[in-house]
């Protein structure tokens, strides 16, 4: 397993240690064992976990241009993808897991405790509240989210995190043009401006995968992010029919 997940994590330009493809895989049996009483994903087998969690988390980062003493929040965290893969390759980030689920918090926590993780927390909640509490709001380099929701609907849970020039960068997967064109009044509202888009295919897979790098370019309102419930009913921009 160490040595199969060394060199398939290589394919997407990152290099593990010996000692961070180990806890990668001591991640996948704790994740394997917990998912036994609580459901935190429907991939389990190793082979998959290793191409649609792990290397899926990782494939990004050829296009991130992180600052040393930069932060990432990682929002709808789930079982701890993408945040947890990112954290073991690149130790010095400091990570925040966000998730509104108390039992995968939990979870979270005991991964970070068991694997000897530093510089990471795990906060519980939901993006509304916490994208306006200051301790969060406008703070971080980086917010990355794999949630599944539309891209407007992502862009006011995430883009309140950011700091003046940060990243969001979002996973999607699938026909995404439409989706784009609806978030394009959202992003701009947000006072961002979508700044790249990169298409891939995981290794060993016929998996595509689209990443979207939404940058702020101004301060963000003060009505935003709106109150808990209303991203998801009412997206930004988005006129319903």
């Amino acid at each position: 397993m160490k040595k199969e997940l060394i060199e398939q994590v290589k394919k997407i330009s990152v290099f593990l240690t010996e000692e961070q493809a180990e806890q990668l895989i001591q991640y996948y049996e704790m994740l394997v064992e917990k998912n036994k009483v609580m459901n935190l994903t429907a991939i389990t087998e190793w082979q998959d976990v290793l191409i649609r969690h792990f290397l899926d988390s990782l494939a990004p980062v050829s296009y991130i241009d992180f600052p040393d003493e930069g932060r990432l929040i990682d929002v709808g965290t789930g079982a701890g993808f993408p945040g947890i893969p990112l954290k073991i390759a690149f130790p010095d980030w400091r990570i925040t897991l966000m998730d509104s689920l108390n039992k995968r918090v939990n979870f979270l926590r005991e991964v970070i405790k068991k694997l000897g993780l530093s510089q990471i927390e795990v906060i519980h909640g939901r993006a509304e509240d916490l994208g306006r509490d200051p301790k969060y709001r406008e703070q971080y380099d980086y917010c990355v989210s794999r949630a599944v929701a539309n891209m407007a609907t992502l862009c006011e849970y995430c883009t309140p995190f950011l700091k003046r020039g940060g990243i969001f960068l979002a996973y999607k997967s699938g026909k995404i043009e439409e989706e784009l064109l609806e978030a394009k009044r959202a992003i701009h509202t947000l006072g961002c401006e979508m700044v790249k888009k990169e298409t891939l295919v995981l290794p060993d897979s016929d998996i595509q995968r689209v990443f979207l790098f939404v940058q702020r370019k101004e301060k963000l309102s003060k009505k935003y992010p709106r109150k808990a419930g209303i991203p998801s009913k009412e997206p930004l921009g988005i006129v319903k029919r």
